[in-house]
């Protein structure tokens, strides 16, 4: 009967533990989504430039930044735009971050866990 209650016990903690560590790989997930569909959202910020006969597509980090903050801002539910950026005048890269909370355990980590998520997307127009 002892041994019982035992493995039910144990039992029952690897199965919240389960819950836990799915609650923060969704999380994760979850920021990932954000981070790419900010990072193409600010990709299509670019400006035309006309440089001899040629036009240009060029991204502006400013230009960059307003994109993806709308985007997160729109639909993050939670997450916060931790930077937005242009490395190359060409591509955006985009930062979120979030808190995740356990669902169970919440005794383990009262305050949650930051997560961070980085995207970068490229425009397609040269």
């Amino acid at each position: 009967m002892l041994l019982t209650i035992g493995y039910a016990v144990l039992a029952l903690v690897a199965v919240l533990i389960c819950v836990d560590a799915t609650s923060l790989y969704l999380e994760q997930k979850r920021l990932d989504a954000v981070a790419d569909a900010a990072a193409l959202a600010a990709a299509d910020g670019f400006a035309l430039d006309l440089q001899g006969d040629e036009v240009r597509a060029t991204l502006t980090s400013q230009g960059v930044r307003r994109q993806a903050r709308g985007l997160v801002d729109d639909v993050g539910e939670g997450a916060v735009l931790v930077s937005a950026d242009t490395p190359d005048g060409r591509s955006a890269r985009v930062t979120v971050g979030g808190t995740w909370h356990p669902p169970v355990l919440t005794l383990f980590v009262p305050e949650g866990v930051e997560l961070t998520a980085t995207a970068t997307s490229r425009t397609a127009l040269r």
